[in-house]
Parts: structure tokens; sequence; C-alpha cells
């Protein structure tokens, strides 16, 4: 039945019209502050973007703006509750961003945005500052036109997200009456391939662990002691190789004990999405897809557990040659987790399986840096048809429902600690280049998005209150 509040808004059109040249201006100042949560020496400057984040919501003329101290990266908060008859949203996003290396890939400079055709270029552009910032400018936008939300709207943006989100549940479980809602709408999400609206109603979850391989004290010449000592950098690979089988099974004992199997329809509704194989492959350049055998490649990157090397170094890197054995290696390695499977129990798995295929001679060690349960919202639930309905409105066509394969640990936090039903309505392109070199944002995705985003309160006015 279509929502009472549902006709277009050309007061709120007009507005966002004469004022996107400032609103440019703005998202740029967001993107310049180099918040990298995950690199120590970036605190400040993830200090500082909370900083501009609350002063933004405050000029947006929302209220209870605060910079909430975690332990870690501040969360921002801020509201606007004065629709005493209409449900209570929590929007979510985070502030933080991905490093930037490789730096030599990038073709501008990561934290000085730059506008080429239609497309923004930067660092968070689209994964998650350009999201926020369209939530920003929507929540100004109604303020401004109409003095007024449809609904009650609590902001929660937090800064370590792209860090495994540490400290943000303790947050949560110590704000709960602050925090209380009807419905949580994360946009950390994005479009379908073809760039073609969707929404995401599952999400894989995630391990992180880092494995430690150290031999000596110290680099030894490759010429007195080769032969006669295990190099650290051999291990690292030999336990790396083992990982995994040529048929892309993880060989890790009881890792996939808790996989729940597809089903018919989900086997079918992934089947039905619009996906082109063949120019999926021609736009990576690369010369075949590989992975687990006896599933689809949708299937494997959106509903199949992974395990992957996210970074190994080890010994001499630079130019030219020095013959040494190095005295460690390291690895990190995520898998990426699917219902019923519990990050913390696949690190034990993970830990022990490493260390019995370790091989003699090195000290090796696996240290875990984070986890995020898997997540799942049906597409059935009122709140998801309500984003269905504004996507419709505003970018022309029904999104498809979608399943990621990307990891959002605060999804299984919003339902299991505050017991809230979650919608993933993200805006961004399929080919974002979000954590690679030259991140983008479409201007056209963003300046829908943030119509799109107010037009979601009004069809989330006859949600049922919990």
């Amino acid at each position: 039945m279509p929502n009472r509040a549902a006709a277009p808004d050309a007061a709120l059109d007009a507005h966002l019209d004469a004022t996107k040249a400032d609103r440019l201006e703005s998202y740029k100042a967001f993107l310049r502050i180099p918040s990298i949560s995950a690199i120590p020496a970036h605190a400040d400057d993830c200090n500082a973007a909370a900083r501009w984040l609350a002063g933004a919501l405050d000029a947006a003329g929302l209220e209870h703006v605060d910079v909430a101290e975690t332990g870690g990266h501040p969360v921002v908060y801020a509201d606007w509750l004065h629709a005493p008859d209409a449900p209570t949203v929590i929007v979510y996003g985070h502030y933080d961003v991905q490093p930037v290396d490789p730096l030599e890939l990038w073709t501008s400079t990561p934290f000085e945005p730059i506008v080429v055709g239609e497309r923004i270029l930067a660092r968070g552009a689209a994964d998650d500052k350009g999201q926020i910032h369209a939530h920003l400018m929507a929540a100004a936008g109604l303020l401004a036109t109409r003095g007024a939300m449809p609904v009650n709207v609590r902001y929660v943006f937090e800064g370590e997200e792209e860090s495994s989100s540490v400290h943000l549940d303790r947050w949560l479980d110590g704000n709960r009456d602050r925090l209380a809602a009807d419905v949580a709408i994360i946009s950390d999400s994005g479009f379908f391939e073809g760039n073609l609206p969707a929404i995401t109603v599952s999400l894989r979850g995630i391990m992180y662990a880092q494995i430690d391989v150290v031999g000596t004290a110290v680099d030894l010449h490759s010429g007195g002691f080769g032969g006669a000592v295990q190099n650290p950098a051999n291990a690292l690979a030999q336990i790396i190789a083992g990982l995994k089988g040529p048929d892309g099974r993880i060989r890790i004992p009881g890792f996939y004990d808790a996989v729940v199997a597809l089903s018919d329809d989900d086997h079918a509704a992934l089947a039905a999405l619009p996906f082109d194989e063949a120019e999926y492959l021609q736009r990576l350049g690369l010369p075949a897809l590989v992975g687990e055998t006896g599933f689809t490649t949708l299937e494997r990157r959106a509903i199949r557990p992974t395990l992957d090397v996210n970074g190994i170094w080890s010994g001499f890197t630079g130019e030219g040659s020095k013959t040494i054995i190095p005295a460690h290696a390291h690895a990190k390695v995520s898998c990426r987790l699917v219902a019923d499977q519990d990050p913390d129990r696949i690190f034990e798995a993970f830990r022990s399986y490493v260390e019995e295929i370790a091989p003699p001679g090195v000290t090796s060690t696996v240290r875990y840096l984070g986890g995020g349960h898997p997540s799942l919202t049906s597409v059935d639930h009122p709140a998801t048809r309500a984003a269905a309905r504004a996507l419709e409105a505003t970018f022309g066509r029904a999104p498809l429902y979608i399943r990621e394969g990307g990891s959002i640990p605060v999804c299984a936090s919003f339902s299991s600690l505050l017991g809230l039903p979650v919608v993933l309505l993200g805006i961004t392109p399929p080919d974002d280049n979000a954590h690679a070199p030259n991140e983008w944002m479409d201007l056209a995705n963003y300046e829908t998005g943030i119509r799109t985003f107010a037009r979601m309160f009004d069809e989330l006015v006859d949600l049922p209150r919990t």
C-alpha cells in the first residue's frame, strides 16, 4: 500500500539544486581528512574527522551532537526526536577509511579529491564518507525545507569500522537508552553490477589474523647459513600453501562444520540476478575466475566462506640484491564467514591448524586481529520494503535484492545487542575501487542518493513500532 507521505518533494529538490555547488565543496572538505583508523599515526586525523562531522551535524540542524570517547576513535552521535507518533530510525555509517597503499597506483593524491566527469576520486569518496555526507545533506535539506523530519532519527557514525569496530559493541551496550529505535539503516553497501539499484540482504562475517614466523634474532648470510637453518619466508610460504587445496576448499579441520547448506531458493535467487560473467571477467582484466569447485561465481563471492592472504612481507625487498636468510616473515589472513560461523571459533581452528602444519626450525605464532558475525535481513520486512520504495521512486527502477561478500560487524551488533532489524541501503557503484587505489563515487548516485535517504524517512512513517 502506498505510503501517505510518498508524494514528490518539489521544495527539497529546489533546495538541493540551489545548494549543489556548496554541497560539493563540503564533501571535498570531509574527504581531505586522512582518517585511516588502522594506522596509529592517523589517530589525530580520525579525531579531526569526528569533530568535522559533529560540526556538520550541528550545522544541519540536528541536536544532542556528541563526539563520544570509546577507548579508541570516537563515535559521533546526533539526533532529531520531535515526531512523537512516528517510529525512530538509527542511521549508521563510518568516517574512517582504508590505508592508501599502494600509493604509486593512484592517478591523483588520495586525500585531495578531484572531479573527473561524473566521478569524484579520493579515499573514502564511496566507503563510507560519501554515504555519510549524503545522509547529512538529506537531513539538512529536510530541516531547511520542512522544519522537521517525518520520523525520529538517531545518527551513529563510528571511526573504527575499517579496523574491526573494536570498541563499538561496548559503546552500543553502554548507550542502550540513547539508542532506543525501531530499525537501523546502514549505508555502507552499494549497487549491483551495471550500477543497478540494490538492497543488500546478507553480509558475510570476518575473522582477521596475523601469522608471525621467527627464526634467528637477526638476518643471516645466505651463503654461510643456507642449507643449515630454516628460512622463515620459506616456512611461511609452506604454511600458506597448506591452507587451501587446488579445489578451492579450505583445509582447516572443522572450518565448514557450521556452514548452512544453500537452499534451492538461494541458488535460484542468485542465478536470477542479471550477472554477465564474461563482462565481469573482462572488466577485472584477468585470464580466468577461480574459487571453490561446485559453486557459481556469485555464490562463491557472496554466500560461501573464504580464506585470503591480505598481505605478506619478509626479508629484503629493495632494489638490487641482498643475499640473506630473513629473521622473520609475516602474513595477514582474513576469512569471510557465512551464517552460523563464529569468528572466535574459526580463529581457534585456524591457529591450531597453522601450528600443526608449521615446519620445524622456526617459531610460528598466530594473533587475532578482529572479527565480526554474518548478518541476514528479510526481504519481506516492512523496513526493507520501505527502502525499496524509496529507491524506486528516486532511481526509477525497483531494486534488486543481493547478497554481498563483505563484512559490516555492526549489522550483527544492532541485531544481537539492540534487537533491531537492519536494512542495508547503500548507493555506491559496484566498481567504486573501495579499499583500492583510485576510489571513486558516481556523483549522480550521490545526488540521487540524497533524495533516496530523504524519501526513505517518508516511507518509514508507517513502520510498525517495536
